[in-house]
């Protein structure tokens, strides 16, 4: 059997515009996902995009330091975040693909939320059958896409970022919205367990993740969506 195959979306947008704080991926929301899609030999592609180095948010990493997983991670897979393809590459490429999948971070609530080729990307990959797949600020890339006039999210149990975690860690003013808002506005169900709690919503094509505490039991459910 082929070996199944997951696009990674990464954001290139590098701090948090409101108070110029260094911003990007978050290090756990990968390295978690990753270190279990691999486990399964499943053969990961990482686009952004801009292409070249996707941003890692440095607090991410002062904040995994305990985290074997995320920190060998960081050690030994920076060629996947620091020589990015870009997005547009793989426009019409979803059938190379069993799943798509964005890592958060608040650098995507910049970009990814409206970049035309990641939302044509979802698009595509929606319309394909494949899965589409977030963990916490990721899930807002999937609220701005639409298929024949509706929210691909409408009617479906989606999770990510909530509005009680963004309070939490006193980013909600700076933030240019909110992820639970925006699923919500979109006709999402959003679900969601306690503040930093563990929860993954699994509804039909959509896999998502609430935050980085829920990044390893959204690989787990990655791999059994894609069966590998």
């Amino acid at each position: 059997m082929a070996a199944k195959k997951v696009l990674v979306v990464l954001t290139s947008h590098d701090k948090i515009d409101a108070l110029n704080k260094q911003t990007g991926w978050y290090l756990p929301e990968f390295a978690h996902p990753h270190h279990i899609l691999t486990e399964k030999n499943v053969q990961v592609t990482v686009v952004s995009p801009k292409g070249g180095a996707a941003p890692l948010d440095q607090g991410s990493l002062e904040g995994s330091k305990d985290d074997p997983v995320a920190m060998a991670f960081f050690e030994n897979q920076k060629a996947l975040w620091e020589n990015t393809a870009t997005i547009k590459e793989f426009r019409g490429r979803s059938a190379e693909f069993d799943a798509i999948f964005f890592p958060g971070g608040h650098g995507p609530m910049y970009d990814l939320v409206n970049d035309a080729d990641s939302i044509a990307l979802v698009e595509e990959f929606y319309r394909a059958g494949k899965i589409v797949s977030a963990v916490c600020h990721g899930t807002i890339a999937l609220v701005n896409v639409k298929v024949d006039g509706e929210h691909i999210i409408k009617g479906r149990e989606i999770t990510g970022f909530t509005n009680e975690e963004e309070d939490f860690i006193k980013l909600t003013s700076a933030m240019p919205m909110l992820v639970e808002d925006k699923v919500i506005a979109a006709g999402g169900k959003f679900v969601k367990a306690g503040v930093f709690g563990d929860k993954v919503a699994v509804d039909g094509q959509f896999v998502t993740g609430q935050n980085p505490v829920s990044a390893n039991s959204f690989g787990k459910a990655l791999v059994a969506a894609i069966g590998a």
